[in-house]
Parts: C-alpha cells; structure tokens; sequence
C-alpha cells in the first residue's frame, strides 16, 4: 500500500484530494472538459486493471469548486475476476491521502415500473446479494474496527443536500434501495420479480465499495443512473451497449448534478 501511495504522492505533486468520485459504465465523459493528472490503472503500483467497455481505468486528478478531486475512471468488478480485496482497494487508498468523502455511480437497471431509463436515484441503502463481503479476512485495526455498524452506510446528512441540490438545480432524483449482484449475466425474469420486493434498482457494483467506505470512517453518497428496465418488466432484450449508450444520453444531467454535489458538500 505504501509503494501505491508513493507513486501517486511523486507524480501529482503530493495532491491531497478533499473528495473521491467513482464513475461507473457510461459516466466517464464526466472529466472531458477537466484539466488535470491523470495516471493509468496499470501503472500505478497495486491497481489491477479495468476490462469492461465505458471504463478507461484511470485515476484523475483535478480542482473543482476549489475542492481537490480524485476521479476513477472506471471501476473493477466482482464478475472480472478480481477479488473484492482489489475492487476496494482504491477506497483505502484514497482514505490513506485523507480523503473524507467519497461519491459512488453506477449503471443499474430498474426494478420498479415507475423508475425509468434516464432517471437518476440516490442510493438510501444496498442490499448485498453476493454472498461476499470485502471485510473478510484479517483485519487491520488502524483502518477500522471488526464489526462496523452498518446503519448509515449512504450518509443520510449528504443524502439531504443531494436531494436539496438536486431541487435547486431542477434535476428530478428518486430515492431507493440498490441491490447488487455478482452478474456477468444480467438476472432472470424471476430473479427480478423476487429483488422487486426488497429492492428498486439492481446492479454489479458498488456494494464492496461503500461497505469498506463505512468501514473507513468516511462519509459516502450513492447515485445510480438508470439506464434499463430489468428482465422480464419490459420486453426489451438487455445489452451492454444499451448501458453505455444511456450513460452518454444522461451524460449532461449527471454532471451537472454531481458539480453542484461537490460545490455543496
């Protein structure tokens, strides 16, 4: 972890970013207009590498509202291969440059007739159908305690000013709970029928990261663009494309919204 920290500290001047921004599938025009350091996944020491379409795999670093930034361009999944040790690895790094707050995306596909494709929803809770949790394992007590309480994973104080800002910017946001699981396939009809009684979104990612988030002591915010309806609520076959394509569309909407996030927390 050390030798990680090292090369980020050389190669961005000792840059110490206040907020960390994942940008999950189709989210990665967010930096287009931004100047800053960008540093590639497979470079830096400890990153494995992103292999799925719409992710770059690359850490950006920038200024907005005169708040430092780390942005991932790009996250790993559970469905590449990774363990969820190095899915969550960037959380602590980004806790070890004292990053306080950290804002999750994602692609997901809907659950409920009444969240539709293009919508944006502010994760208020998960729940974690993998079977996995990142926290397994030794674990380091300078990082965090063995068993965290799970009660405010999606800080409620940031959820107010997400929905605050959301209202000021006239950006119409929903509010659910995301469920995540492991994909690579997209679920079945029947797999959907049953999560639509827990549940409003479904995914393949951010689970891991915001448990290990919560484990870390920092305050954390989730926003899932939807970009389908899942299996079976409509008749519309599912693709990957699809995802990164509703990504772009949205495009305009999301970073407009997230640049108001980070000038309001």
């Amino acid at each position: 972890m050390q030798s990680t920290i090292d090369y980020i500290n050389e190669k961005t001047g000792n840059f110490a970013p206040d907020i960390a921004l994942v940008l999950g599938s189709g989210l990665g025009e967010f930096t287009k207009n931004l100047d800053g350091i960008s540093l590639s996944y497979s470079d830096i020491p400890g990153f494995k590498t992103s292999t799925v379409k719409g992710h770059k795999g690359a850490l950006f670093f920038t200024k907005i509202h005169n708040k430092n930034l780390v942005i991932m361009q790009g996250r790993l999944h559970f469905y590449e291969g990774y363990e969820l040790s190095d899915i969550t690895f960037p959380i602590k790094i980004f806790k070890k440059l004292n990053t306080k707050t950290l804002i999750l995306t994602n692609a997901a596909g809907s659950l409920k007739k009444d969240l539709k494709p293009s919508d944006l929803m502010l994760i208020s809770d998960h729940i974690n159908f993998t079977a996995r949790n990142p926290l397994i394992g030794k674990n380091d007590d300078t990082l965090g305690e063995r068993f965290p309480d799970m009660s405010d994973i999606y800080t409620k104080t940031l959820r107010d000013i997400v929905k605050q800002t959301a209202h000021e910017e006239q950006i119409d946001i929903k509010e659910g709970v995301y469920l995540m699981a492991t994909g690579p396939s997209y679920e079945t009809p029947a797999e959907v029928k049953m999560f639509s009684n827990f549940a409003d979104a479904v995914g393949m990612s951010t689970v891991p990261e915001a448990i290990v988030s919560n484990y870390l002591n920092m305050k954390t915010i989730g926003i899932s663009l939807i970009t389908n309806y899942a299996s079976g609520i409509s008749d519309v076959k599912l693709s990957h494309n699809e995802v990164v394509e509703m990504g772009k569309t949205a495009s305009n909407k999301f970073a407009k919204l997230i640049n108001a996030i980070i000038k309001n927390i």
